[in-house]
């Protein structure tokens, strides 16, 4: 046991010339072997199949205490950087006195690939790619591959290794970069694990993880407990200040309303009060087991200006391959789009959903003006189309590759155009008359666009940047003052934002959907907010509902709604100035 221990006790080994002071700890009780307490046993194990990291060799342990029986799924503790903290013995203490769950502990290293002379190359190590980088890719590691791994594996007298797939049953920890790695699967996927223990994390920039105060601020609570550890001698180097930043990461979860909890110390970047705090952590972790970890209630105000507490996601449609052009009518019924099976769905003000028995030829970009004429961008024959009120298709245009369409109130119409993913696209104007104006070359896949409140500023998203732009309206209809208005944020695994379909609410408020979920962004172009989607990428959205306050948005094979405190500004209705922007 002590072998495996002191081989699991790998942190990142980044020299600080700083003196720190002697650390000296006093043991929790529960980091000791006590007489009576069942043992719990320790199975080692190797991986080198993975499809997400490839040609990465890993080992991993496995913690089955003895208490499980198989009939029942246990809970989970995943620990990155191999076996820390003592904590096999602080489990079988902890689930003993009951203080925790009956919980199987994996702890696994980062990935090699291994070299293929190793007397004259090293391995190369995944550490720093798989720990430090955001995004999905290591929490989709643990679930897709690791997790089912494990559950292959039976114990020493045979018994099956049976996990539970709740996320409430699941927690994740690990130290420095192991520590920011497990918060960001937890990030990631809160509906996989929703209690960390973050160590002497690495909440700087190596590889993003100095966003998270940012994003922590900005994005809708999910449900999370997370307990943080550090000490003011932790590293300050070229990555950042360990030690300023576990404070301010802190301090953007308790401003978000997370359940967090932390120990301080004056230690340096080591694992010794890690270890000494480990059992108050999992106390505090699991306390009140069963009972679900919550969202919590931010301060962001601009999120308590337009979510309603309690009020969440709701499904409209499912089984759809991909779904565009959401868009409301006058009255607030709403239309969408399955593009590749080129059928149009209606949501009526009782909620009830309908499919339109028409052709809609690969319909995309859709939107209504005051009478309650639908304008469908037609992919399929590359037209634009008009369906009156009764359903009667015309022709607006014809030959004409199109993507996004708005109507103003005074008629006159602008669409984009995109030209595929490098070259530039075109904005259009057409006016009353039938007039076709071309406005702007430039933008890289110019993809969504709507109106300010007061139509006078057009905004344009480009899809293959993190940039949604903006134009001024002049009286005749054409574009002036072409800018960079907002700066989105974008996946640390992607190159882009992604920005697809947006629209404007009564206080000016601009909602674009992007790859992270919808941004909303004040009227200065600043990222106030964002609003994570259930599943899939949101490619559009629309203010609907007989009092425009429910938003909808497509996601892939799905469709959502939720109602909202704020109501939708719709290019069919007067323009109207909304209050100014706070500065």
């Amino acid at each position: 046991m002590k072998k495996i221990l002191l081989a699991g006790l790998i942190l990142c080994q980044l020299k600080t010339f700083a003196q720190t002071p002697a650390e000296n700890y006093q043991d929790d009780p529960a980091s000791m072997e006590q007489t009576g307490v069942p043992k719990g046993e320790v199975l080692k194990f190797t991986f080198e199949d993975s499809k997400i990291f490839p040609g990465t060799f890993r080992e991993y342990w496995v913690y089955v205490p003895a208490q499980y029986r198989p009939e029942k799924p246990a809970c989970v503790y995943v620990n990155q950087d191999g076996v820390q903290w003592k904590a096999p013995t602080v489990f079988d203490n902890l689930i003993h006195q009951k203080a925790m769950p009956i919980t199987i502990g994996i702890f696994v290293m980062h990935g090699r690939v291994k070299a293929d002379n190793p007397e004259m190359a090293n391995d190369r190590f995944n550490r720093s790619y798989e720990y430090d980088g955001l995004g999905d890719n290591y929490a989709r590691f643990l679930l897709e591959e690791l997790l089912p791994a494990v559950e292959k594996q039976k114990t020493s007298d045979g018994r099956a290794i049976r996990l539970s797939k709740n996320g409430n049953d699941r927690a994740i920890g690990g130290s420095s970069s192991g520590a920011v790695c497990a918060f960001t699967a937890a990030w990631e996927r809160p509906d996989a694990f929703s209690r960390v223990f973050s160590a002497i994390g690495t909440y700087v920039g190596l590889r993003g993880g100095d966003s998270y105060s940012t994003l922590i601020r900005k994005h809708e609570p999910k449900p999370i407990r997370v307990f943080l550890q550090d000490g003011a001698n932790d590293l300050n180097i070229y990555g950042g200040d360990w030690w300023k930043a576990n404070e301010t990461i802190e301090r953007a979860l308790t401003f978000s309303g997370y359940e967090v909890n932390h120990v301080w110390g004056e230690g340096g970047h080591n694992g010794k009060q890690g270890t000494a705090i480990f059992p108050e952590a999992m106390r505090w972790l699991w306390k009140d087991y069963p009972k679900p970890v919550s969202k919590g209630q931010s301060k962001n105000q601009v999120l308590s200006d337009i979510l309603i507490e309690n009020e969440n996601w709701e499904l409209v449609g499912e089984g759809y391959t991909f779904t565009e052009g959401t868009a409301s009518n006058p009255t607030g019924e709403v239309f969408y789009q399955d593009i590749p099976n080129s059928k149009t769905y209606k949501v009526g003000l009782d909620g009830k959903l309908q499919t339109l028995n028409l052709d809609a030829k690969r319909g995309s970009g859709t939107t209504f003006d005051s009478d309650g004429k639908r304008y469908v961008v037609a992919g399929g024959t590359k037209q634009i189309l008009v369906y009156d009120t009764q359903g009667k298709e015309s022709v607006l245009v014809d030959d004409q590759s199109a993507n996004d369409i708005i109507v103003a109130k005074n008629g006159n119409i602008y669409f984009t155009s995109p030209n595929g993913i490098e070259k530039p696209s075109k904005l259009f104007l057409l006016r009353p008359n039938g007039e076709k104006v071309e406005l702007d070359e430039g933008l890289k896949y110019a993809n969504g666009l709507c109106l300010s409140p007061d139509q006078t500023l057009l905004y344009v998203t480009e899809s293959t940047s993190h940039w949604l732009w903006v134009y001024q309206i002049q009286a005749d209809g054409k574009l002036t003052y072409k800018q960079k208005y907002g700066w989105l944020h974008v996946k640390d695994s992607d190159n882009n934002a992604w920005a697809d379909g947006l629209k404007t609410d009564n206080q000016g408020r601009v909602y674009v959907t992007t790859r992270v979920g919808i941004q909303v962004l004040d009227q200065t172009g600043r990222v106030n907010a964002i609003i994570p989607v259930p599943t899939g990428q949101p490619s559009n959205i629309c203010f609907g509902g007989a009092y425009f306050d429910t938003i909808y948005v497509s996601c892939v094979d799905k469709v959502y709604r939720r109602k909202l405190k704020t109501r939708g500004a719709n290019a069919f209705e007067k323009p109207f100035k909304p209050a100014p922007p706070r500065l």
